[in-house]
Parts: C-alpha cells; sequence; structure tokens
C-alpha cells in the first residue's frame, strides 16, 4: 500500500483513539454511567414510571447509543487487540446484553441491564486496580476457602450426631447443620438464637460452639482480609515497578539522543573548524 493512503488510513483512526481516550471524554462517559444507574432505579419505581416513563426510556436509549458508539469507536481504534483487553470484553459484553431484545425467553436480560453500571469498574483507575487485586487473591482465597469447607463439614457432622434430635430444624441434617453454622459464622442471633436454646438442653455445648466461631470467624474470616490485602499491596508495587521502569526507559532513551545529538553536533564544529583552518 503507498505510504499515503496508509498515512490516510491511519490518520482518522489516530484521531479517534486521540478522541476516545481524552480526559474529558471519560468523564463524560462516567457521567453517562451514573446517570443510566440513576435511570434504571428509577425505573424499578411505579410511581415514577407513571409520571416520567417515557422521558426516562427514551433517555435511557439514548446513553445506550452513545455507549455502543463508545464500542465501535474502539474496536475500530484497537481493532483486534480490543478483545486481548479483558476489560474491553468486560465492557462488550455489557453492553451487547443491553441490546438483546428482553422479551421472551430473554425476558430475564431485562434485569442484567443494570451491568451497565459495573462499568464504572473500567472508567475508574483506582477500581480497576481495586478489581485487579481481587482477581490476583483469587488462588490464595481458594485455598482458606478449601480449608474452611473442611473445618465446617466437621463441625457439622459433629453437630448433626450431637444435637439433631433435640434440635432437627437446626441441625437435622448435614445441609441444616451447615446452614445453622454458616448463621452462627456471620454472628447474627448465634448467642440467644441458637446457643443457648441449645445449652439449656446440652449444658457443655458452649465447648463446641465458641471453638467453632474462634476458629470460622475470628480466624479463617481474617485470613481471608489478609490475603485480600496482601494481594493488594503486592498489585500497587507491582504497579509501582511498571511505572519506574517506564520513566527509566524514556530517560534512557532520552539520554542517548541528548548523546546522539551532542556526538553529531561536535562532529559538525570539528568539520567547520577543519574548513576554516583550511581556508584560512
Amino acid at each position: 500500500m503507498p505510504a499515503d493512503m496508509t498515512a490516510g488510513a491511519a490518520g482518522p483512526r489516530a484521531r479517534l483513539r486521540a478522541f476516545i481516550e481524552d480526559a474529558r471524554v471519560q468523564r463524560a462517559i462516567l457521567a453517562l454511567i451514573l446517570i443510566n444507574a440513576v435511570t434504571l432505579g428509577l425505573e424499578t419505581s411505579p410511581s415514577v414510571m407513571a409520571v416520567a416513563g417515557g422521558p426516562i426510556h427514551m433517555l435511557d436509549k439514548a446513553i445506550l447509543g452513545v455507549f455502543v458508539l463508545e464500542i465501535a469507536i474502539r474496536l475500530y481504534v484497537h481493532r483486534a487487540r480490543f478483545f486481548r483487553d479483558p476489560w474491553s470484553v468486560f465492557d462488550f459484553i455489557v453492553v451487547g446484553i443491553a441490546l438483546v431484545p428482553a422479551t421472551g425467553q430473554f425476558s430475564v436480560l431485562r434485569a442484567l441491564r443494570v451491568l451497565r453500571v459495573l462499568r464504572v469498574l473500567t472508567i475508574v483507575p483506582s477500581m480497576r486496580r481495586v478489581v485487579g487485586a481481587l482477581l490476583a487473591a483469587i488462588p490464595g482465597l481458594g485455598s482458606i476457602a478449601l480449608v474452611l469447607m473442611i473445618i465446617y463439614y466437621v463441625f457439622a457432622v459433629i453437630a448433626t450426631n450431637l444435637f439433631a434430635a433435640s434440635y432437627p430444624d437446626w441441625f437435622g441434617d448435614i445441609g441444616r447443620s451447615l446452614y445453622t453454622l454458616f448463621q452462627i459464622m456471620t454472628l447474627e442471633s448465634w448467642s440467644m438464637g441458637i446457643s443457648r436454646p441449645v445449652m439449656e438442653t446440652f449444658p457443655y455445648a458452649w465447648a463446641f460452639f465458641i471453638p467453632f466461631i474462634l476458629i470460622a470467624t475470628f480466624t479463617m474470616l481474617n485470613l481471608f482480609i489478609a490475603i485480600i490485602v496482601n494481594a493488594m499491596q503486592t498489585f500497587g508495587e507491582e504497579e509501582h515497578r511498571d511505572t519506574v521502569q517506564v520513566v527509566e526507559q524514556a530517560r534512557d532513551h532520552i539520554e542517548a539522543d541528548v548523546h546522539a545529538e551532542v556526538k553529531a553536533l561536535r562532529a559538525d564544529l570539528q568539520d567547520l573548524r577543519r574548513l576554516l583552518e583550511t581556508r584560512g
């Protein structure tokens, strides 16, 4: 392809890229996402929809049109690279769901339109860092979750064997015991609602409930928090190292260019000096 045709093809794409990545455009998209969040919430109110249902639907469609246009521009600008970016794929899916007709067997997708609000995560860098850290923490969280499931199962079997006959609604089988233990783990009415009534029949039941709470709530859940905090710290350090590396590479490049220009200038001065000496 001739150079002028290549430049002509790249020119509009470069201008569109500069436009779509402009900070003002990104802030406008963020504002539309927040406005759309409000309109989606208003659609759940029958009284509000009875008064202003038409304008709200029109505003929702207009905002969706802007989102579709934004995705189309990004697809044109980035081409295949668009689908290699997980955040871009997320935006594409969220906006695409809103375009599926929400009738018949797809009526459930109408409720999923609220997922458009999650696009805030892709716009705000600090939120993207938090989500990235959470995703990075999944392997560690999975290991802790497996340990917690084993602990749950052991305590559920013990509780079912001990308390099933007297309290079948809470500990009648493994499933009920697991649900009751989950309630105890959240500390929701665990003492007055479950532990003390059981202790009226089994005075030493505290020896079961207290160790479970200490292990499941105060130890395992704090491990979850520790893993997440550590992942966020590691993620932030990696971003800092990447930024420092980019800055150092840019500095080295600038120093190399300056050195080359100074060297070329010295060579020109030497040539000029020899020329003047020859004429003199």
